[in-house]
């Protein structure tokens, strides 16, 4: 059970229909952001929460017990708000969310409904949805290491210890000429073999998108070049000539981790674990690997 503000709770005794929902974004680098469906601007702690953003929310059920709950926002993006930039560049990632209920006439009257943080993000146009994430969300994330075959290490994080600095697995190059929406060819690669950099990093460092990071789908060469998919089409359309650093890509193997990398003793994880297919078959006279020794 919520008790109410008495400023609140008069004015809803009151009869009048002066309620608004307002949404308080704190991003993870300290920029805070505020939202309302009224349409004037409503102050709630010396955070402004913004009418021209045309925010408007669905509604939520709270229920009893850990099961997450979730509810979507819906707006415009603007250059004084959110713009399209920032959501390409991460920069809402994780953010937490809080939803108050507002007197607008009086916003010391007000009730916070709840609180959770910011999920997936989609774009269409002009406009973003975006996934508001109950607390209780946080209760279905997998927490500490899972046994599978393949590492559940970053590459070049302080647990796989790869320098991806050096030059063999981080270069310099440009667009040659602009394929599709996710699809460029490129020149300055042309010395990594097929592959080098496919589930590697690429940041833009000239033209529109500059400073924003996107991952590499896949890095093909072949005799008409060298040719890079993205996983998502860059925010701002991409030309001839812009500059981007890419590093080397890792498909969490022990192979590809120790002939590409040569960082197998650094491998997060478990090459040698039996999969499913091997512990639910039988086993037959004469047929190899059951011997209780190390699987190949």
């Amino acid at each position: 059970m919520r008790t109410l503000p008495a400023a609140l709770a008069a004015a809803l005794q009151s009869g009048a229909t002066t309620l608004a929902r307002c949404w308080i974004v704190r991003r993870r680098d300290g920029v805070v952001h505020g939202f309302t469906e009224h349409d004037e601007d409503v102050v709630i702690d010396g955070v402004v929460c913004r009418s021209g953003s045309g925010i408007d929310g669905s509604e939520v059920t709270s229920r009893l017990g850990f099961a997450a709950d979730a509810h979507e926002l819906v707006g415009a993006l603007a250059d004084d708000t959110l713009t399209d930039d920032d959501l390409a560049a991460g920069r809402f990632d994780g953010a937490a969310v809080e939803v108050w209920l507002v007197d607008w006439s009086a916003p010391a009257g007000r009730l916070k409904l709840r609180a959770g943080e910011f999920g997936e993000v989609t774009r269409a146009g002009a406009a973003f949805t975006v996934e508001v994430r109950g607390l209780a969300g946080r209760l279905d994330e997998a927490r500490g290491r899972l046994y599978t075959a393949t590492c559940d290490a970053d590459l070049g994080d302080a647990r796989c210890g790869v320098a991806l600095a050096a030059p063999a697995f981080r270069a310099a190059a440009a667009v040659g000429a602009v394929t599709s929406a996710t699809r460029l060819t490129v020149h300055g690669l042309a010395s990594f073999a097929d592959d080098w950099f496919t589930g590697g990093r690429l940041v833009w460092q000239s033209g529109a998108n500059a400073g924003a990071a996107v991952e590499i789908k896949a890095h093909r060469v072949d005799a008409a070049g060298v040719a890079l998919a993205l996983w998502q089409p860059p925010a701002r359309p991409v030309a001839a000539g812009d500059g981007f650093v890419v590093t080397a890509g890792c498909d969490k193997r022990f192979g590809t981790c120790r002939s590409r990398f040569g960082n197998g003793a650094n491998f997060r994880g478990f090459p040698h674990i039996p999969g499913n297919d091997v512990v639910v078959r039988y086993a037959v006279a004469g047929e190899p690997g059951n011997d209780g020794s190390a699987l190949a």
